[in-house]
């Protein structure tokens, strides 16, 4: 376990351009090795288990790097927020993308706008594109398949539901109910065993997130196993992180022996500001896939620092809470519940 210097944290806090999980601010750490700059930034809700992973992945991309590609682009899907159909549609056009994930059940009683949001999306996307849901668990069963029935009409045909509703079981029986294919993210990474959800055919898509399962190589083997277990493809999803935590994501996509459907790692469009100063841009719907984590301009680290010193000591508390965890000689307990937290 590497000895993170106090020189090599650097606590951030970014602005977005839209309210997301129900933050409006982006914050982090920003750890510095000799490979290059890792990303931990696990949410406030998260415990120091949880966090623990999300430092682990930004250690392997510190002090380790990354195994290599297989590919040097990433189709990309963009990203809608619970906005107004107005807004849904013009962040589509915008993205230049061929898939778009829509977020719904944001609140009780939503799906009448979330209907209304998807016809926007679909009618940016034009016949040929690919409409996905995202409901983070919010649904029980009953509710998942009658609102996926409205959703996939409103939709015209749905790519997949992902994490319509919270447990393992849950989403078998909504995936046996349902015409709609079921992804499972929560499910995967929330889980004491992240191929539960393969065993139990209870998916048909898995999505993986590198900074809260631990890395690229330990999501590599993961999708491995979710493919020889049930044939499932897998969809590399981001934890919305600055540029420097995203080239993981985009790695890991890069890496897959398979990657088949568009991957949701254009979320650098939720941030208004950023640590690097020149940010991957979409082109054509698709990023390229980094070699290493960009290193952030001096400038814009100076800029975007948290301004208020007592958050800055928890979060530098915080790394060290975590890298406590890491040191256990034991097996450290489960990453969280098989139960949904709002993520995107």
């Amino acid at each position: 376990m590497p000895q993170i210097p106090a020189s090599g944290l650097h606590v951030y806090a970014l602005p977005m351009t839209e309210k997301f999980r129900g933050i409006t601010v982006r914050e982090g750490v920003l750890v510095q090795g000799p490979r290059g700059w890792g990303d931990f930034c696990p949410f406030a809700e998260y415990d120091d288990e949880v966090a623990a992973d999300l430092l682990g992945t930004a250690l392997e991309a510190a002090w380790l790097g990354w195994p290599a590609p297989v590919r040097d682009r990433v189709p990309v899907n963009a990203i809608v927020p619970a906005v107004a159909p107005e807004r849904a549609r013009e962040l589509v056009l915008r993205s230049g993308c061929r898939t778009a994930k829509v977020k719904v059940a944001d609140a009780a009683g939503s799906l009448g706008a979330d209907a209304d949001r998807v016809v926007a999306v679909r009618d940016a996307l034009g016949p040929g594109g690919h409409v996905r849901v995202d409901a983070n668990g919010a649904w029980d069963i009953e509710e998942a398949v009658v609102a996926l029935g409205v959703l996939d009409e409103a939709a015209q045909g749905l790519q997949y539901a992902e994490q319509p509703c919270a447990t393992v079981a849950e989403l078998a029986e909504v995936r046996r109910r349902s015409h709609v294919p079921v992804a499972a993210d929560e499910s995967i990474r929330r889980a004491a065993d992240p191929v539960a959800v393969a065993r139990a055919r209870a998916a048909d898509v898995a999505v993986l997130k590198c900074a809260p399962l631990g890395g690229v190589r330990r999501c590599l083997e993961i999708a491995a196993q979710v493919e020889a277990v049930a044939g499932l493809p897998v969809v590399v999803s981001s934890a919305l992180e600055t540029s420097v935590g995203l080239a993981a994501e985009l790695a890991l996509a890069g890496a897959l022996p398979r990657l088949e459907l568009a991957c949701g790692v254009g979320t650098l469009a939720l941030l208004a500001a950023d640590v690097v100063a020149k940010p991957v841009a979409l082109v054509d719907g698709a990023l390229p896939v980094p070699a290493s984590p960009p290193a952030p301009d001096p400038a814009l680290l100076a800029r975007w620092e948290q301004p208020d010193p007592a958050r800055r000591q928890w979060w530098i508390d915080r790394v060290a809470r975590a890298q406590a965890v890491l040191r256990r000689p034991a097996a450290r307990s489960c990453p969280g519940r098989d139960t949904a937290a709002h993520d995107h």
